[in-house]
This record gives structure tokens, C-alpha cells and sequence, in this order.
């Protein structure tokens, strides 16, 4: 606390500036599949896939992505019409409310994406530092 001019303390002067370490560069590829101007398979789906396979449902996974259910759902129902057999099936209504899952194609993209950004860090592993280093930390 500082004092005012009447000796008074003043409750409003800024505290202290705390040290923030830096954090570290976090390096993410991006890739996309894109049809005209539609991205029809990128990293936001393939997050998306994996949360419906985590939650079980579209609405408790673009809850766990803080994410609107219809964005989700506009978002699946996107990739879907994008592929020759869906990536998701959802049951409607019932006791347990419904819920989506993986078909065997949504499980196959999510391999495949996720091998290809693993061989492309591997492969391209020395540029990345070399990168990284020319990034302030």
C-alpha cells in the first residue's frame, strides 16, 4: 500500500508486477483436407472426433471443448457429408438420452491424422528446433 497525500492508505495503487516465466514455444502442425473451400478433415474435427469418443456423446464433447452443441454438431455433420461412410453414428432419444460414437472410419482418421503429425515432428524434428530457438523465450 502507498500513502495518500493525507497520510491516509490507498487501497488503489497497482500491486507489485509478479515475474511470469515465459513459456515454452509449443510447436502444432495444421494440417487440412480441403474440398473447394470447405475444410472437409483438420485438427478442430479430428479434437472433436476424439472428445465424442471420449464423452460418448456430440453435446457433453463440445461441452468438454467449450464449444456450442450446434457448432459440434454442424461440424460432424460437415465431416460426415464429406466422407463416403460416416465417422460418427448417434442414437436418438431413449432412457439414456442418445449419444454418438466412432465408426470404424472416424476411428481410422484419427489414427491416421495423429500417426501422420508424429512422423512429421519426427521427420522434420531438427528444423522444428532450429525453429524454436529463433522464437523469444
Amino acid at each position: 500500500m502507498t500513502k495518500s497525500p493525507n497520510d491516509q492508505p490507498r487501497t488503489d495503487a497497482p500491486a507489485p508486477a509478479q515475474a511470469q516465466k515465459p513459456a515454452q514455444p509449443e510447436v502444432r502442425f495444421r494440417m487440412r483436407i480441403m474440398q473447394g473451400d470447405t475444410i472437409a478433415l483438420g485438427p478442430g474435427k479430428v479434437s472433436l472426433l476424439e472428445a465424442v469418443r471420449e464423452h460418448g456423446s456430440i453435446s457433453a464433447a463440445a461441452r468438454s471443448m467449450n464449444m456450442s452443441y450446434r457448432r459440434a454438431w454442424l461440424l460432424m455433420d460437415e465431416l460426415n457429408r464429406a466422407l463416403e461412410s460416416p465417422a460418427t453414428v448417434s442414437e436418438h432419444g431413449g432412457q439414456s438420452g442418445g449419444g454418438s460414437m466412432l465408426t470404424p472410419v472416424g476411428e481410422e482418421i484419427v489414427r491416421l491424422y495423429r500417426s501422420i503429425e508424429a512422423r512429421a515432428a519426427a521427420v522434420c524434428e531438427s528444423e522444428i528446433e532450429a525453429l524454436i530457438k529463433l522464437v523469444k523465450t
